[in-house]
């Protein structure tokens, strides 16, 4: 009997990483090796037939350790733990030296566009960091690490991926107004945003691992649906039985919300809204078909996650 590749995993016991390792031991293919800092989190994981083991991204030794001998790589940062565009840097000078070590066939690098090329210098309705970024997550992979990717040499698939339905679950519910009536309170205006379910995403990067020569060296946008506000609020409306509308924030309230990173989401969000002629067109739905053949709608998400639907 063969032996099956291995595909490293980082960010395993996350909505992403955790979607990737499910998918690719779903399909069988290949064997999987879960990257997390703790592997007490990983148990549910492991009792799926995962190995799991522990890294650390700021100790590249361990990183060689649990890249070795494996075939792929996934990888995907985690930019929210620390909100700062040093550590994603160091994180993936990091990741790419130890890969460069070890060999891997192929890698998928979760990244997504640097905003800084779509939005003008004098575009002053959207906020810059101090540091010159305008979406932070967003700048820093499409911008010095993707091209840090591209000048390794390491055979790299580049994965932008779309806003998570589970967002709309975890961090910007429907919220309950003071007369009663729920509203979606999303701060795209009018713009139409591409969105997935999280469980599409492993399942397509399973079939972008099965996939080397025409995914290397290539760009691969994926999107689930294209969703309006009113869109968002009718799926909720549909699946919880009750009345819900769309009543989006200003970008400027979104921002001042009270939460770490409510500037650096306020900015997305801007950038979904402002700039959606250029962001949708690299999401590319039939590309996302091709490789999961029948994407969950956001309707079905909710339906299949209706008791976590919690109203703010």
């Amino acid at each position: 009997m063969t032996e099956r590749k291995i595909i490293s995993v980082l960010g395993a016991t996350g909505v992403q990483g955790g979607s990737v390792v499910r998918a690719l031991l779903a399909d069988g293919e290949f064997a999987v090796r879960a990257i997390t800092r703790a592997a007490d989190s990983a148990k549910d994981l492991a009792d799926l037939g995962a190995e799991i083991v522990v890294a650390d991204l700021y100790d590249t030794g361990s990183l060689r350790r649990v890249f070795d001998g494996a075939y792929g790589i996934y990888m995907v940062t985690p930019f929210f733990n620390h909100l700062s565009p040093a550590k994603e840097l160091e994180e993936v000078r990091n990741l790419i030296a130890a890969a460069k070590e070890t060999g891997p066939r192929h890698v998928i690098w979760s990244t997504l566009e640097d905003s800084r090329e779509d939005i003008p210098d004098d575009y002053h309705r959207l906020p810059k960091f101090d540091d010159g970024y305008n979406v932070p997550h967003f700048d820093v992979k499409g911008g010095v690490a993707d091209r840090l990717f591209a000048e390794s040499g390491l055979p790299t698939t580049y994965l932008r991926l779309s806003n998570y339905f589970s967002n709309l679950l975890l961090f910007d519910p429907p919220i309950r107004k003071a007369d009663g009536s729920i509203i979606v309170p999303l701060p795209i205006g009018d713009a139409t945003m591409s969105s997935m379910a999280p469980e599409d995403v492993g399942k397509a990067v399973a079939a972008i691992f099965r996939r080397p020569a025409e995914t290397i060296g290539h760009t691969l946008g994926l999107s689930g649906q294209y969703l309006t506000g009113k869109d968002i609020a009718e799926a909720f409306s549909e699946v919880l039985g009750v009345p819900v509308t769309y009543e989006p924030l200003s970008h400027d309230e979104y921002r001042k919300l009270d939460f770490a990173s409510a500037k650096e989401m306020g900015n997305m969000f801007q950038y979904y809204a402002d700039f959606a002629h250029k962001i949708l067109p690299r999401r590319d739905r039939e590309l996302t078909r091709s490789l999961v053949p029948n994407p969950i709608t956001l309707k079905e998400y909710l339906t299949r996650h209706r008791a976590d639907i919690k109203i703010g």
